[in-house]
């Protein structure tokens, strides 16, 4: 089964408030759990992640029919067409830094003429009796998600954003934290204020914002701004997190 693509980036694209979660382990259980909890999409992670976008075949059949993102481990058209032939709704690329970049990323992931993604058969093609179909819809139903999460990013955000064929942009804080050198410091008055600086080009041009945060409490104040690609929480912190209460539940009743 696959996911609703066409739905999906309709959704998106219309500005629907859309949560998802980040997934690390390349694990298919963990996948059909977070799935089943009723995430509107799931963030498969083969950049920092345990797995690289062709092993993201079975995690994508576990997912389903939930939508998934893949990130891919960089900016390099390979990892694009690897990430959408196995099935994903879209990718998310990291590290994008200029309008070169952004325009090469968009340029992957569409089929001529609107772009050089190379022609294959995997499981986005039902592995060929959904062939014609796939190159038909793929360039309209698949979406891209640049990050803009770098000082570079940031002072080229004007002509990223006007690149056409961008569905999103999601801000990475941590490492935009990091290029602004205050690492790890996501709330400094720098990089809130970088972070202003994406929202405004987003919403002049129309792109969609996303942001990554680890608990509910981060990342409200950006849905309440009107950022709708949300990924809220990590996979591995949810495991450590209530393991590590239980535990110490039970060892302050000693």
């Amino acid at each position: 089964m696959q996911p609703d693509h066409a739905l999906f980036a309709e959704q998106l694209r219309r500005g629907d408030t859309l949560i998802g979660t980040l997934v690390g382990f390349n694990n298919s259980a963990v996948v059909e759990l977070l799935a089943g909890c009723g995430y509107d999409w799931l963030f498969l992670d083969a950049e920092h992640g345990a797995f690289m976008p062709g092993e993201c075949l079975t995690l994508l059949q576990a997912a389903a029919p939930c939508p998934c993102l893949i990130r891919v481990p960089a900016a390099e058209p390979v990892w694009v067409k690897k990430a959408l032939d196995t099935g994903a709704s879209g990718i998310i690329v990291p590290q994008v830094h200029d309008a070169a970049d952004a325009q090469r990323m968009v340029a992957a992931a569409k089929y001529a003429p609107a772009g050089n993604r190379g022609v294959g058969v995997g499981r986005a093609h039902a592995y060929g009796p959904g062939f014609g179909r796939y190159l038909a819809t793929a360039n309209d139903e698949t979406l891209v998600v640049l990050q803009a999460e770098s000082r570079a990013a940031i002072d080229n955000i004007d002509e990223i954003t006007a690149v056409p064929g961008i569905d999103a942009i999601l801000i990475g804080p941590y490492d935009l934290s990091a290029s602004l050198g205050h690492i790890g410091n996501v709330e400094h008055a720098e990089v809130i204020e970088a972070i202003d600086t994406v929202a405004g080009a987003c919403r002049q041009t129309g792109i969609k914002l996303g942001i990554f945060g680890i608990t509910p409490e981060a990342v409200r104040p950006y849905m309440d701004r009107g950022f709708t690609l949300i990924t809220v929480g990590v996979d591995s912190l949810f495991l450590n997190q209530a393991a590590g209460e239980a535990l110490n539940a039970l060892r302050d009743k000693q």
